[in-house]
């Protein structure tokens, strides 16, 4: 008997790992975020990315609007689910 020295191609694998949740990435940077921060707008900025932002002006950089300050509070639960992701998707 003969060896079979043909072989099938291999079917092709998805090679990326799929794109994080938009509510992971930062606005500014467009990055997913590794500490996310609640600013007063509501909205979440990495922290770092913020910090400089508030260096420049005092204002919403989703919505220009002014801010009455630059305090930022940790979002742990987002920064939970963000390193939940980053695990399932071995990022």
């Amino acid at each position: 008997m003969t060896p079979r020295t043909h072989t099938e191609p291999e079917p092709a694998r998805a090679e990326h790992a799929p794109e994080p949740p938009d509510e992971f990435i930062c606005p500014i940077s467009h990055e997913l975020m590794e500490d996310p921060v609640l600013a007063s707008d509501g909205h979440n900025y990495e922290r770092r990315v913020i910090e400089r932002w508030f260096e420049k002006q005092l204002t919403s950089p989703k919505t220009g609007e002014p801010l009455e300050t630059a305090i930022v509070f940790p979002n742990r639960p987002l920064r939970c689910q963000i390193t939940e992701w980053r695990e399932a998707n071995g990022d």
